[in-house]
């Protein structure tokens, strides 16, 4: 597969437009923070953009599953929001207003209420915090504590809300805090060694534990926050299950719940809101990143009863941002309005299924998890041993999955694979992972895209099965570098990924809910040859298993394919550009 193109014109305009994009690059690393994160992974120079394809300033183009970390819920400057942005500044409407009441606010808070879980909507309050999502994590500490007259706050391992005090407390690599940790639920990194329905168990069960024993240390807290699927932590789901779990135990003790749905928000994971999947309803939910439609926007929203602030107990000089606002609320309708979340939960089951398929190929994948649009592909060291109960015990636990059936889910275009549907499978499971085919009937026909089982699908099957059984619960270690390696590979191939876990060996794909089916091909495609690329050149993976010659033979036909499709698109984006 070849190389990201330029889309520019002869060499010499190609050269000055390379100089241009090197002294930019320049310019950012001798000026910026040492704080900067994303950039030193992905030296590229954004000039446009539309949907999924993004235009650097050399020319190059990249098929875009970072989305702003989730932030773009319908791409790069989709029609809607551009048209709902443009309204507000043509009409004259104030930008900035505090909190005042505006029918621009008004409109954004109707149609978020709309889409609230049952049990909220009717009985909500929601404050308008700062722009950001830890902001929001913050407000809903304060909201809490106000409202019960207590101060801990319970969190879980793997966490992440934020990069402020009070929500980095919360968050996976705090010390010294007042926040008490619990273990969050996952299978492939077990902490308890056993893994699944038992794996969740035992964990619900230290979290009764912890409240109940009067002498475990912890005192009745102010509340109790988790996100749904834990993103930063590795893309690890929680099983429903144990959602409810959650609930239940907190509701009997008078523990506020406080869902961060600050990335699994806005049809992201299957649902439009992830807690949806579990059927719970929380006390408090962290709003931010996708309920802005691209632009800062960071809300709570929470029972009315819990609204025991007083007048600027909470407050934010741009929490009023009208346009911010505008582009929420036609982001909200169009997500509403097209099924997105539906959209999101079909494609990403397929999405799976097809890696679930390259990690029976390649050794180095360890585990594929994930919800909806919201996957992770963990990348381990193949030749090493795997780790035992004890070492995970002792900090070197990782990412997991949750819990559910495998089931026949189809695939993209002709590489169907058995394995689960997102969101399905047993009543409270959510999306496994590769070692979650054990068991399944491959000779089933597919619902999916795919009308039978072939002879490969059921050999890919076989494979998982078989990577199954040689890992539960002996999960081999992290591989943050070939992971590095993997990215880098997939941005030289015109592909943007992000890398999180609690080693960063997790490749992570949040593509916009409006990707295409052939765009998601391309993106799988051109991440199979990455990992192919990268693990050639890793030292001590001389006996990988590599991907079939048809494999290959169709990842170069799509990329063939999508150089036109991205021509087309550079073109609206050309234009979407110059009229914005």
């Amino acid at each position: 597969m070849a190389v990201t193109e330029s889309v520019r014109g002869d060499t010499s305009d190609s050269a000055g437009v390379g100089a241009a994009h090197e002294g930019i690059l320049r310019r950012q690393s001798a000026r910026e923070s040492a704080a900067r994160t994303y950039a030193r992974a992905l030296p590229i120079v954004p000039v446009r953009a539309r949907g999924l394809t993004i235009e650097g300033a050399d020319g190059s183009r990249y098929l875009d599953c970072l989305s702003g970390a989730g932030t773009l819920a319908l791409g790069h400057n989709h029609p809607v929001v551009l048209e709902a942005i443009r309204k507000v500044l043509d009409s004259g409407a104030p930008l900035h207003v505090l909190d005042l009441a505006t029918p621009v606010k008004d409109a954004f808070i109707t149609e978020l209420f709309r889409t609230l879980p049952p049990g909220l909507a009717d009985n909500a309050r929601v404050q308008f915090c700062g722009p950001a999502g830890t902001d929001a994590v913050e407000a809903a500490f304060k909201l809490v504590r106000a409202a019960t007259g207590r101060t801990g706050i319970l969190a879980f391992s793997g966490a992440y809300h934020g990069m402020t005090a009070g929500a980095l407390e919360a968050s996976g690599g705090a010390y010294d805090v007042r926040v008490a940790r619990l273990p969050y639920p996952q299978d492939y990194r077990c902490p308890f060694g056993v893994g699944g329905e038992q794996g969740a168990e035992l964990a619900a069960r230290w979290t009764e534990s912890v409240l109940d024993d009067p002498k475990s240390g912890v005192r009745h807290p102010a509340g109790m926050i988790l996100e749904p699927v834990q993103g930063e932590g590795g893309v690890i789901p929680a099983p429903d299950e144990w959602m409810r779990r959650m609930r239940q135990i907190t509701a009997d003790r008078s523990i506020p719940l406080i869902a961060d749905e600050v990335q699994t928000g806005v049809g992201r994971t299957g649902s439009f809101w992830a807690v949806e999947h579990s059927g719970v309803t929380p006390d408090v939910m962290v709003l931010s990143k996708a309920i802005g439609g691209s632009l800062p926007l960071a809300v709570i929203v929470y029972r009315d009863d819990l609204d025991a602030w007083q007048p600027g107990a909470h407050a934010g000089t741009f929490r009023g941002n009208q346009l911010a606002m505008a582009a929420g609320m036609a982001t909200l309708a169009y997500v509403r309005e097209n099924r997105l979340a539906e959209r999101a939960a079909d494609l990403g089951s397929r999405m799976l299924n097809q890696l679930r398929r390259l990690a029976a190929e390649f050794d180095c994948i360890g585990d594929v998890r994930g919800r909806g649009l919201m996957i992770g592909v963990e990348v381990v060291e193949p030749e090493a041993e795997p780790l035992r109960e004890g070492e995970r015990s002792a900090g070197l636990a990782g990412e997991g999955r949750a819990l559910g059936d495998p089931d026949w889910g189809g695939g993209v275009g002709d590489l169907a694979v058995p394995g689960d549907s997102a969101g399905s499978g047993r009543p409270g499971g959510a999306g496994v992972g590769v070692g979650g085919l054990v068991g399944t009937d491959f000779a089933r026909t597919a619902r999916g895209w795919q009308a039978g089982v072939t002879p490969a699908d059921r050999a890919a099957g076989a494979a998982a099965a078989a990577m199954q059984s040689s890992q539960d619960h002996h999960a081999r270690p992290a591989a943050p570098e070939l992971a590095v390696a993997i990215q880098r590979e997939c941005l030289r191939r015109g592909l943007i990924v992000e890398l999180g876990g609690r080693h960063s060996s997790v490749v992570r794909l949040l593509p916009p809910l409006t990707i295409s089916d052939e765009q998601a091909t391309a993106v799988l495609d051109r991440l199979a040859d990455a990992v192919d690329a990268a693990s050639r050149s890793h030292p001590g993976l001389d006996r990988l298993q590599r991907p079939q010659p048809g494999q290959q033979r169709r990842a170069d036909r799509a990329e063939s394919t999508d150089r036109g499709d991205r021509a087309g698109r550079g073109n609206r984006a050309d234009s979407a550009d110059e009229a914005g």
